[in-house]
């Protein structure tokens, strides 16, 4: 059964545009899969959540729940950046940022073990099998990026792994989608990218890529809507994306 809600119509798990019932014939089968990491691989965004509001107490700004879920898939740069020009702050950006990724490595080094999101595995396999190559793109500095991915196991999955830091600009830029595009030589408009984020979905659009959102996990306050489609579970998506007809 199809349910009507404003502007989308909803199917158990997916939620999609009214003119966009399923993947188009030449999206599926995609030549090139980028993944964010952070709501996507894994449900980590507690965790800089964590790290972030105790450098916001550390530093005496206070920042409603609101705001900082309007900084979900940007780089911790760019969130300090609008932090200190709201306010105003004589707070220096670039030492913001290396006490947070300060705060935050050792953090996330102590995590004994992280899980994959459900499903995921088996999404990752499958792609494998098809020879689908497949990259992650991520707003978490490089380090973070290395040490979540070992934690996860997914290594031996990803030909590359990528911090928007590393490259140009942070989400929502195109620049770190663009650049594993590049590396996976793929063209951007044959790739596919698996996002949660307002600005991660913003970015993967302006990189003219398909764009698949994920909403579970820690996506529930983030506008989904420029997405090409939404989904829930990774099972689903695997049949979205493979089908025949």
């Amino acid at each position: 059964m199809i349910v009507q809600i404003d502007s989308l119509l909803t199917i158990p798990g997916i939620v999609i545009a009214k003119d966009t019932m399923q993947i188009p014939v030449e999206k599926r089968f995609p030549k090139a899969i980028i993944f964010d990491m952070d709501g996507v691989l894994v449900d980590s965004e507690p965790y800089h959540i964590e790290v972030e509001k105790r450098m916001f107490q550390k530093v005496g700004v206070d920042v409603s729940d609101e705001e900082h879920a309007s900084y979900m898939g940007t780089a911790t740069d760019v969130m300090w950046r609008q932090i200190i020009e709201k306010r105003q702050l004589s707070h220096d950006e670039e030492e913001m940022t290396r006490l947070t990724n300060q705060e935050g490595i050792p953090f996330f080094s102590a995590l004994e073990k992280l899980e994959p999101m459900p499903g995921l595995r088996k999404l990752l396999d499958f792609l494998e099998n098809k020879k689908v190559p497949m990259a992650v793109a991520s707003s978490s500095n490089p380090e973070t990026v290395q040490i979540i991915i070992d934690k996860l196991g997914l290594r031996k999955y990803f030909r590359h792994t990528i911090s928007s830091g590393s490259v140009g600009k942070s989400k929502p830029a195109p620049d770190v989608f663009l650049h594993a595009a590049k590396l996976l030589g793929v063209e951007p408009e044959n790739c596919l990218v698996i996002e949660d984020s307002k600005n991660g979905i913003k970015a993967a659009k302006s990189a003219g890529m398909f764009c698949v959102a994920y909403g579970g996990a820690s996506s529930e306050s983030q506008d989904q809507g420029e997405a090409d489609i939404v989904v829930d579970d990774f099972e689903k998506l695997t049949r979205l994306l493979f089908a025949e007809d």
